[in-house]
C-alpha cells in the first residue's frame, strides 16, 4: 500500500483529510469489488462442481441398478453348468 503523506499541516486541512478519505474509500471500494469477484467465481465453481456430483451420482446408481442382473445371470450359468455336468455323469 501507498504510505499516506501526513505532515502535521495536511492532518489539520480539511480538504486534505477528505481527500485522503476518498483515496481511502475508492481503495476500500477495490477491493471489495476483487472479493466479490472472487466470491462470485467461487459460489460459481461450487455450483458446477455440485452439477458433476449429481450427474456422476446419477451414472453410478444407473451402473449399480445394471450391474446386478450380470451377477445372477453368471450364478444361474455356473448351477446350469453343474446341472448339465452332473446329468452327463449320471446318464453314462
Amino acid at each position: 500500500m501507498n504510505e499516506p503523506s501526513s505532515s502535521p499541516s495536511s492532518l489539520s486541512d480539511p480538504t486534505a483529510v477528505a481527500v485522503e478519505l476518498e483515496r481511502l474509500r475508492g481503495t476500500v471500494e477495490a477491493g471489495f469489488a476483487r472479493v466479490d469477484g472472487s466470491l462470485a467465481l467461487l459460489v460459481q465453481r461450487s455450483d458446477q462442481t455440485d452439477k458433476q456430483l449429481a450427474d456422476h451420482e446419477h451414472r453410478l446408481d444407473a451402473l449399480e441398478r445394471g450391474r446386478w442382473p450380470l451377477a445372477s445371470v453368471g450364478a444361474l450359468a455356473a448351477v446350469a453348468t453343474v446341472a448339465v455336468t452332473a446329468w452327463q455323469l449320471t446318464a453314462r
